[in-house]
């Protein structure tokens, strides 16, 4: 026992990650990884085998294109250069990203975390169906030198098909038709709905995805590196981490793989009862969190079990509380914010991986070994970390209640929960659980900053894990998670009264109105509500009709 012991102690990390906090894990982890290496796991991802996840093939072995992303992204790299060139020359000084989850999430982390390089393209992000938001985008974006980049696999998601709707009916009534088009692109797959519509409406240029790379696995495809490229990003720098990460993973010996290495000890400790991840990133680079989040919660949370990623002010539970979680740390070279925290943690014994980025592109990196991880642990969690079944379900429920809006001229309003229900709900709450905070408001700073008190004053309440984001960008990520988990979440939805509003037109050309954005945001909010309901999910809704601030204070007064 002592040799096996040492033999584990000693064997070889191929993560660069350190590790601490194992030993309780020891047999289950030396028994995963042997099983991984008698099973071939290592091979049979790499020839794409589909029974490493499930018998029936079925949307696995036509979603593993990220696995040769890496290798295919240099070859588009010139058309991307060449294409902002030809903008900047006409003067375009910013973008403006219609999507959601897969499709805006990475843009969001390179705008955030590289910001624009001189002479290059400012780049928003429009994922939210707040009326508000959407408002103020139209409001302060610069049409004249301004690009719309319509990005979406399938070509018919809602909310982005709403946005383009939108805006080009405005483009045009500003600019014409004929030179409306002009100020828009597209990212979408091979024969989709929206590449029809980009060529109709001569948009600027449509760019191919690649129709076996799923949406939150499409980093390394032009759904990351058409934006990446807007903003002047080094996408060789980029790609360039991202294959030297693809061929250590290729390594069949499995303690020399990092990407199969952490997704055994994922997977394993996951089964082991600590299936939450909180993550302690440098502020540099906090907004990958945003990216990894949808990628763990919407790969591996179906079929009643799940990983739960925590990206949003992870405490450092005291004692039992933290008996369902593992940490990663993730820094820059020199960065110390989280070395307090780091402290406690390896004194408390908490399993955690703690690794220091020498800079944010060797995030190229990170990308294709957190994909890797998240199919191997997709492998022990016995799921398929391709599809996202319980997304879908979602969205049949919005659309059936945007068309008995159609047919009635209203939505069926719930009221909410008085303040006071709170505490009862809280009531409910058992070991192991999580509370996730539901928020269809706009994301401003102030509501930001309230809901992030809120979370705070419910974890010292509870003990429990807080998660919270805004919708419906949520439902594009964690929410295939609270459906499709194993069921121990309590979840509070804030919605609010819409002050400003403007219509969602038929089509890209129409004056006539589907219903407004508040409607849709609304429909959206009841939607999430019926599918959490069918799968016995608790749940409390708060609606309030002024204030959301002043509100949000006085759910916190009830805890």
């Amino acid at each position: 026992d002592r040799q096996e012991r040492l033999k584990f102690k000693d064997m070889r990390n191929p993560l660069r990650f350190s590790i601490s906090g194992l030993d309780p894990y020891e047999r289950e982890i030396r028994q995963a990884l042997g099983d991984t290496e008698r099973s071939a796991v290592i091979s049979r991802i790499w020839r794409k085998d589909h029974t490493l996840w499930k018998e029936k093939d079925e949307e696995i072995s036509n979603r593993l294109g990220w696995l040769s992303a890496p290798d295919k992204a240099p070859e588009t790299l010139p058309e991307l250069e060449s294409f902002v060139r030809e903008i900047r020359k006409e003067g375009y000084s910013h973008a403006l990203l219609l999507g959601m989850g897969g499709s805006s999430l990475a843009p969001e982390v390179f705008s955030r975390i590289f910001g624009t390089a001189d002479g290059y393209l400012k780049l928003g992000i429009l994922d939210s169906t707040d009326p508000e938001v959407v408002l103020s985008y139209a409001e302060m974006f610069p049409l004249e030198k301004g690009l719309y980049l319509v990005s979406s696999k399938s070509g018919t998601t809602l909310e982005t098909t709403s946005f383009l709707n939108f805006f080009y009916a405005r483009a045009c009534e500003r600019l014409g038709n004929k030179r409306g088009g002009a100020h828009f692109a597209a990212i979408t797959d091979p024969g989709t709905p929206l590449e029809k519509v980009a060529h109709d409406l001569l948009f600027r240029r449509v760019f191919a995805g690649d129709p076996e790379i799923g949406g939150r696995f499409s980093v390394l495809s032009p759904f990351g590196l058409v934006p990446a490229a807007l903003i002047g990003m080094n996408g060789a720098e980029l790609v360039d981490q991202s294959r030297q990460a693809a061929r250590l993973c290729q390594n069949p010996s499995v303690s020399e793989n990092p990407g199969v290495y952490l997704g055994v000890l994922l997977g394993t400790l996951a089964l082991a009862g600590r299936d939450k991840v909180a993550f302690l990133l440098s502020p540099e680079i906090e907004s990958f969190g945003a990216w990894i989040e949808q990628l763990l919660a919407e790969s591996t949370g179906k079929e009643g079990r799940g990983i739960l990623p925590i990206v949003r002010d992870p405490d450092i539970p005291a004692g039992k509380e933290g008996q369902d979680r593992i940490f990663v740390h993730i820094g820059i070279t020199g960065d110390k914010t989280h070395r307090e925290a780091m402290r406690r943690l390896a004194k408390s014994q908490v399993p955690l991986f703690s690794l220091t980025l020498n800079n944010a592109y060797e995030l190229g990196g990170q990308f294709f070994l957190w994909e890797m991880a998240t199919a191997v642990a997709g492998h022990f969690l016995k799921v398929n970390p391709f599809d996202q079944p319980d997304v879908a379900a979602s969205k049949k429920k919005t659309e059936a209640v945007l068309k008995t809006y159609k047919e009635r001229g209203s939505l069926l309003e719930e009221n909410g929960e008085d303040e006071e229900g709170l505490k009862r709900f809280l009531s409910l709450a058992r070991p192991g659980d999580y509370i996730a905070l539901l928020a269809f408001l706009p994301p401003l700073p102030g509501i930001a900053a309230a809901l992030k008190e809120l979370a705070a004053a419910l974890r010292t309440r509870t003990g429990l894990a807080v998660t919270y984001d805004f919708g419906p960008r949520f439902l594009h990520s964690t929410g295939q998670l609270h459906k499709g988990g194993r069921g121990n979440g309590l979840f509070i939805q804030l919605t609010a009264d819409h002050f400003k509003d403007t219509p969602v037109p038929a089509a890209p050309t129409s004056l006539s109105s589907l219903y407004s954005f508040g409607v849709l945001e609304n429909a959206q909010a009841c939607g999430d509500r019926e599918a959490l309901r069918e799968k016995g999910r608790r749940l409390i809704h708060f609606h309030f009709r002024k204030e959301v601030e002043k509100g949000i204070g006085r759910l916190i007064s009830r805890i």
